[in-house]
C-alpha cells in the first residue's frame, strides 16, 4: 500500500527533472557562439549573442572559455569597443601582409587632427587649429569623416555655433581599442618614443572621453545638418557661405 510520502515523491520527481532539462549545455552554447562570431562581419556584443544562444547560457563564461581556447591559435578572440570579434593573432600579421590591399596613408596633418579629436573631444575646428598652431584644411576633416573614424557630435554653445567632433566606434575597432580610455597616456607615449627630450613639469595628456551624451556646452545638431555636406558645414562655420 502506497503511503503519503511515496505520493509526494512521485509528484516532485518530474519537477526536478524538468528543471534540469532547462539547463543549457555549455559546450553546445560555446559552439553556437563560436559560429556566430565567425559568421559576423562586425563585432558582436554580449546582448547580441544572448539573443541567439540558449536561454540561461552564461555569456561571460562562454566568452572567457572561447578566449582561452583561441589564445594560442592563428586567430584570437578579442574585445573591441565593448564587443567581441575574431582577429588574426598579432604575431602572425606579417604572414598576411602581402595579401592585404594597401590603403592610402593619412597625411601628418590628418594624423595630428585625428589625435587631437581623440584626446580632446568634443572639439571644434577652431580648437583643433589652436592646439596644432596652424590652420586645418577642410579636406582633412572631410577625409576623416569619410573613413568613419570621427563623427559630428553637436554644436558648441558659442558665437557661430561651430560643429563639435568626436571619435566613433569604427575608430576603436580600427585601432584595436576596447574603450577610448585605452589610448596611451603620457608615460606610455614617452616610452614609445613619441615624446622626446625634457618634458615640462606641467605637461599632461588629457583623459579622453567619447560619451554619447552631449555636454552642457553642446547643442544637438540641427535637422539640416544631417543632410548637409561636411564641406558646406565648414564654410558655414567660417562665414564663407550660409548664415552665421
Amino acid at each position: 500500500m502506497m503511503n503519503e510520502t511515496d505520493e509526494i515523491e512521485d509528484v516532485e520527481a518530474p519537477e526536478e527533472t524538468s528543471v534540469e532539462s532547462r539547463v543549457p549545455d555549455h559546450n553546445e552554447a560555446i559552439r553556437i557562439a563560436e559560429a556566430l562570431l565567425f559568421a559576423s562581419a562586425e563585432p558582436l556584443g554580449p546582448e547580441e549573442l544572448a539573443g541567439r544562444l540558449p536561454e540561461g547560457a552564461d555569456i561571460q563564461k562562454i566568452l572567457e572559455d572561447l578566449q582561452e581556447i583561441y589564445a594560442l591559435r592563428g586567430v584570437n578572440l578579442v574585445r573591441v569597443a565593448g564587443k567581441w570579434a575574431f582577429r588574426t593573432a598579432s604575431d602572425l600579421s606579417f604572414v598576411l601582409s602581402r595579401d592585404v590591399v594597401e590603403q592610402r596613408k593619412l597625411s601628418r596633418a590628418a594624423m595630428e587632427t585625428l589625435s587631437i579629436i581623440a584626446y580632446h573631444q568634443p572639439v571644434t575646428r577652431a580648437e583643433i587649429e589652436e592646439i596644432r598652431g596652424v590652420a586645418t584644411s577642410k579636406g582633412t576633416l572631410d577625409l576623416l569623416l569619410e573613413t568613419g573614424w570621427i563623427r559630428l557630435r553637436g554644436r558648441r554653445k558659442a558665437p557661430g555655433r561651430p560643429v563639435t567632433y568626436g571619435t566613433s566606434p569604427a575608430f576603436l575597432d580600427h585601432f584595436g581599442l576596447d574603450a577610448i580610455e585605452d589610448l596611451p597616456g603620457l608615460e606610455e607615449l614617452k616610452g614609445a618614443g613619441f615624446i622626446e627630450g625634457r618634458v615640462p613639469s606641467d605637461m599632461s595628456v588629457p583623459v579622453p572621453s567619447d560619451a554619447e551624451a552631449l555636454r552642457e556646452d553642446e547643442d544637438p545638431l540641427d535637422q539640416d545638418d544631417l543632410f548637409q555636406e561636411p564641406l558646406d558645414m565648414h564654410k558655414t562655420e567660417t562665414g564663407e557661405t550660409g548664415e552665421e
